[in-house]
């Protein structure tokens, strides 16, 4: 069995999270990481305590169900009625963020939104280009992670004490 990456880890937990979602239209999962720590989980819904879409219908404007709190802006609310401070983390997110979800995520300090399916809205990368805020799909997370790790295994130093092949070759000789 292959072991998988950091992000698709988290990433798989995100859409377990989705399973739990209310709303019939779109099931959205959202985990938040700091420090390869789960600190917050969400996924879409009614408001606490009111009846589901999935049970008495949609509160539709437009082409939105109004009445579902997205996955992203459940795991930040979460986060906050238990006291977890969620500044320099990353959110994994089954669907891209809408804006209105991406602008909470930019002000409760996340720094990192990783999406597994691209959802409608193109301003958020501008934006957080502007924002120093690292957004990618787990395909370029998981491929910026592998080069990453490539990198680091031609930079290995040896460790303290072990001598490499071509220093032993040499020692003595002289």
């Amino acid at each position: 069995m292959t072991r998988v990456s950091w992000d698709r880890y988290f990433m798989n937990i995100a859409h377990e999270a989705k399973r739990r979602s209310t709303c019939d239209r779109k099931h959205v999962g959202a985990v938040i990481v700091r420090d390869r720590m789960i600190l917050s989980t969400g996924y879409n819904g009614s408001i606490r305590g009111l009846p589901h879409c999935n049970e008495i219908g949609h509160m539709m404007e437009g082409d939105h169900c109004v009445a579902t709190i997205h996955a992203e802006a459940n795991a930040i609310l979460q986060a906050a009625r238990n006291g977890v401070r969620i500044d320099g983390a990353t959110i994994y997110t089954t669907a891209s963020p809408c804006w209105n979800c991406f602008k909470l995520c930019a002000n409760a300090g996340i720094v990192r939104i990783v999406y597994d399916e691209f959802y409608r809205e193109e301003r958020i990368f501008r934006v957080a280009r502007q924002l120093g805020l690292a957004i990618q799909s787990l395909e370029q997370a998981e491929r910026e992670a592998r080069r990453a790790a490539a990198v680091a295994r031609t930079k290995r130093v040896p460790a303290a004490g072990r001598l490499s092949r071509g220093a032993r070759r040499t020692r003595g000789s002289a």
